[in-house]
Parts: C-alpha cells; structure tokens; sequence
C-alpha cells in the first residue's frame, strides 16, 4: 500500500492558502461597502450644501457676517458676501435675483423702497442696529436741558425723525398722529419746554456739542468724535425700536429652509459674544 504524503502535503498547503485568501477576501467585501459609504456621504454632504450671496455694506455688516459663515457652514449652508457701497444697489440685485439675500438697512428704509420701487422683498429677521444718542457737554441728563434749550438734530428725514421720535417717547414733544418714521420739526404740536431744534449736517453735528445744549449724533460719527456711544449720552435709542437692522430676501424665497439655516446661525449666542466684544456697545446685538 502506497500513501502520496506528498499529496497530501500539497493539498493541505493548498487548503491553507486558499482559506487565507477567502478570509481576506471576507473582510474586503465588508470593508469596501463601508468605504464606499463613507465616500458617498461626504459626496452627498458636498452635493447638498446650499450656496447663497448675501449683499452686505462694508463695516459692521460684513464683520458679523464673517462671523456667521463657519455657524452657517455647519448646517450645510455656504455663505458668500457681496459688498456695495450704497444704499440703492443691494435691493435692486435682490430682486433681481443677482443675490439671494441682503443685511444692511432698517425696516422703515425698506418700506419706503417698496413703496417707491416695487420690490417683492421681506424681512426675516433682525440683526443689529447702532442706536443714535443725544449727548451734552453742559447737562448731565435730557430732564437738566433749560426752557428754550438748543437741541441739535440731523438734517436728514431718517435719522432727524428718529431723533424727534426719541423725544417724544421721552414726553419732552409731541407730534401730529400719521407722521411715521420721518417727522419733522414741522409736524412738533407741543414742545413745553420751547426747545429750539437746530438741523445740522449728521457728519458735523459733534462740532456742534460746544453751542448747543444737547446734540444728536449718530454711532460713527461719536465713535470718530471720541465719544463712548454707551456710556456719554444723555439719551439713547432703545436697540430693539423700529431702525433696526434685518436681513431681507425676496418674497419667493421666505420660506424656504436656507432662509430659517441663515436667521437662526445669525441669532446664535456666539454673534452676539462677536458683536458685544468686538464694537463694544456702539453696535448692538437685536434678538
């Protein structure tokens, strides 16, 4: 009787080799679908992600929306700036579609531009806003200014008419009903104190702290001045009144998920902290 150990060696050697490699072959086929999980994931992340243009002005609105983009990112949702230098332009390339959203402006200066335009734009949201003081080198509170007292105010509709706004919530005037956010010293019924108001361009109104006895003078132009816009004045806007800043997108677009990423990433406890800490008062956080 003759026994092929020989055979038997090599087919035992061949068992080993092929056990090893159906073994490997095992873990390959689980690691593989797991790979290309992983792949697919991070493909459909990126695919998903959601880019849109934000018109901003340059300052302050496009600081704390540097700020907002990593918040944002991490909801799928890519934030690009566009800056412009005016007023005018970051509506019209809204509605144009040109950008998907703008932060820039209040709600009474976007009413009046849907009024005079036509545009299908609405706010979503408030941002921020730079509350304009009443400021005296002679009197220590607004209740100290004299009979027939000297008030500068702003020659300018908008920021004029706040400042009237702010004395009349303060009951120091009052003004006739329908006036809205523009008054002027024309539409004063009473002024018990027979304060004289005296219009000054908004740029020169610090100039104008050594003749009067108060004057109103808006954020930049105090900071500029050397003033602290939170501790100097006398009287100050309330942060969370109608000149409040917002983000705007068009009418179309309210609703739809980007718009809620975007709000909700702006109104995070980490923009406030950057808002707080970075202009230290003279802007202030709205939600």
């Amino acid at each position: 009787m003759v026994f092929h150990f020989i055979d038997f060696i090599r087919r035992r050697s061949e068992y080993g080799s092929n056990h090893s490699r159906r073994a490997m072959e095992t873990k390959m086929s689980f690691r593989f679908p797991l790979m290309l999980a992983t792949a697919l994931a991070a493909w459909s992340a990126a695919a998903t992600a959601e880019t849109i243009k934000i018109g901003v002005t340059p300052g302050p609105h496009a600081q704390i929306l540097e700020a907002v983009k990593p918040i944002a990112a991490k909801q799928g949702l890519d934030i690009q700036l566009l800056e412009f230098s005016d007023y005018v332009v970051p509506n019209a390339a809204l509605d144009a579609g040109e950008i998907q959203a703008n932060s820039f402006q209040n709600q009474p200066y976007l009413d009046n531009q849907k009024a005079d335009r036509g545009y299908k734009i609405e706010a979503v949201g408030l941002t921020v806003n730079f509350p304009i003081g009443v400021y005296s080198k002679k009197h220590k509170a607004i209740a100290d200014i004299p009979e027939g007292g000297k008030v500068s105010i702003p020659n300018d509709p908008t920021n004029g008419g706040r400042v009237l706004l702010l004395l009349r919530d303060k009951g120091l005037i009052k003004l006739k009903d329908g006036t809205g956010f523009k008054p002027t010293v024309l539409d004063i019924t009473e002024n018990p104190k027979k304060l004289k108001f005296i219009e000054v361009d908004a740029a020169q109104a610090p100039r104008a702290l050594d003749d009067v006895d108060a004057a109103a003078i808006n954020t930049n132009y105090a900071t500029q001045a050397g003033l602290d816009p939170v501790k100097d004045p006398i009287l100050r806007e309330d942060p969370k009144g109608p000149y409040v800043n917002l983000i705007a997108v068009r009418t179309a677009d309210k609703d739809k998920p980007w718009v809620k990423i975007l709000v909700d990433s702006y109104h995070t406890p980490e923009v406030k902290e950057f808002v707080l800490t970075k202009f230290k008062g003279a802007v202030l956080p709205s939600w």
